[in-house]
């Protein structure tokens, strides 16, 4: 009884924020909505043929089972149960907001090809109040678009294959040099983390791995990051509450790093050499300082925490399939090869293009995985879809999740067979959204799987220390931090003995 209890009041501590912020966005919305259903009335001549669902329980809805915890690899309970009793496009109550929420891939699709035109990105403003308001998450519009342009021109493919490609081997070959050499286990997720928080770092604001002010910045982002997704609840010792003094901090260390470069700039003769997002920012943009400081922290959050939690389902999807393994090994045993023959010491953008397997696993993580689970989008004008009617005003959420899950579009859906992607990608295949909000950091972030598992295959063979497994919380989390013990590899082909001067970025 006491082992119950204790669940029971667990659970309750877990919604318990989301059941306040449920009711303060109730009553804020609730006259939008009387003027949403007398819009319907004044200009429909019958009422609007609404998806079919439930509203759930007053204020909360049925925010309590959308947010109920399940594996990654699943849609959970809630999914299932809804989408068998009333179809992919269904109608709910999540957080005060009447919302459709879709399971559909032509719905889906149909939502990011008309963003601005029908839709419109629509977060929750918590997200807004602890990554900016001039973050590239939640503006819309023209101020969306030039954000954006400046983040493309930076990840451009010039620049992915000239900068970017041997900054992420060297990072990489800093990590990995770092793993115990002994059977002694250690957190594969927290190893992840930290390789695309120093790439990040370096990239963003020229930040070296290692050093005393990069730690603290990673250890604050920790803090930020638990923030970003809990209950805005700015009390003193939420999560929330941390996560905003967390941003405080960070937003320091930005805007000190700024001062120092534009200092740098200032002198006469002076030739600033950083080449990175601040640096590009400062001199390519007219963005103001506020501007410059949500850019940065937003890419920050963006290019770490997605990119991280990718890399670390690889490894977990490929700890259980070693038939995978081995196949991924032999081409990247051939890619040493040619560059041995070559003289090459470092990968280059033609090695990385003959990764073909490699992005087969790659695309099979990601849909398997789901890092990004659903998206947030409200509708701007009333849209007829499929023989629904969905009014101006109404949630809306695509669920990416249901639809790479989908038995009807993939064969065994919750089996890792990377296989199934020798051949073209399904138009419903979506794991980085999709039409004028398409990630920019996406060529990036498959840049940075490809090359960890050129490395990582060629120097290691690894296995679970204890059972673990991705979890929806609703952001995706190993619970144990992913426990994997590794055995190095030693052959010709092995690059983790060979000097770090040959990886350093004036090489």
């Amino acid at each position: 009884m006491g082992a119950m209890m204790a669940s029971i009041t667990s659970e309750l501590l877990f919604f318990l924020p989301f059941i306040l912020l449920a009711l303060l966005t109730f009553y804020t919305t609730t006259i939008a909505k009387c003027h949403s259903a007398h819009r319907w009335r004044r200009t429909k001549k019958k009422r609007p043929n609404l998806p079919p669902g439930a509203p759930g329980w007053p204020f909360v809805g049925e925010t309590f089972g959308y947010l109920r915890p399940h594996p990654a690899t699943s849609v959970g309970r809630f999914m299932e149960e809804h989408v068998a009793r009333y179809g992919k496009i269904y109608r709910s109550s999540l957080f005060g907001e009447r919302t459709v929420v879709s399971a559909d891939a032509g719905l889906n699709r149909y939502i990011l090809q008309n963003e601005g035109r029908l839709f419109e990105c629509s977060y929750p403003r918590s997200i807004g109040g602890i990554l900016g308001k001039w973050s590239m998450l939640v503006l819309v519009g023209d101020a969306h678009r030039e954000m954006r342009a400046i983040s493309l021109n930076f990840l451009s493919s010039v620049r992915l294959r000239a900068v970017l490609l041997p900054e992420v081997e060297r990072h990489t070959l800093l990590v990995l040099r770092s793993w115990p050499p002994s059977d002694g286990p250690f957190s594969a997720q927290h190893e992840a983390k930290k390789f695309t928080f120093n790439l990040m770092a370096k990239n963003i604001m020229s930040m070296d791995p290692g050093e005393e002010e990069t730690e603290r910045l990673r250890l604050e982002y920790i803090t930020f990051m638990k923030g970003v997704v809990s209950a805005p609840l700015n009390f003193p010792g939420t999560a929330y509450w941390r996560a905003l003094k967390s941003r405080a901090s960070i937003l320091g260390v930005i805007e000190r790093k700024m001062e120092d470069r534009l200092h740098k700039m200032s002198k006469e003769n002076s030739s600033v050499e950083e080449d990175d997002l601040l640096g590009w920012a400062l001199k390519q943009s007219n963005l103001s300082k506020e501007q410059i400081l949500d850019l940065l922290l937003s890419l920050l959050f963006a290019g770490h925490e997605t990119s991280s939690m990718a890399l670390a389902l690889a490894i977990f999807f490929l700890e259980g399939c070693p038939k995978a393994v081995q196949e991924l090994r032999e081409e990247h045993l051939e890619i040493a090869r040619r560059q041995r023959l070559r003289g090459a010491s470092k990968l280059s953008w033609e090695d990385y293009k003959e990764m073909v397997f490699t992005q087969c696993v790659i695309n099979e993580t990601l849909r398997l995985g789901n890092v990004v689970r659903f998206l947030h989008r409200k509708v701007i004008r009333d849209v007829h879809y499929n023989g629904y009617d969905i009014p101006r005003g109404w949630k809306i959420l695509p669920v990416l999740a249901a639809v790479h899950l989908d038995s009807s579009l993939y064969e065994d859906p919750n089996q890792f067979n990377p296989w199934r992607w020798k051949g073209n990608a399904p138009s419903s295949f979506l794991p980085y959204g999709g039409g004028p909000r398409l990630c920019a950091g996406s060529e990036l972030a498959k840049l940075e799987m490809a090359i960890f598992l050129h490395h990582l295959v060629l120097n290691f063979r690894w296995e679970l220390a204890e059972p673990d497994q991705a979890f929806v919380y609703p952001f995706v989390d190993f619970p144990k931090g992913l426990p994997i013990r590794v055995q190095r590899i030693a052959d010709e082909h092995s690059v983790l003995t060979q000097s770090t001067a040959m990886f350093r970025p004036d090489s």
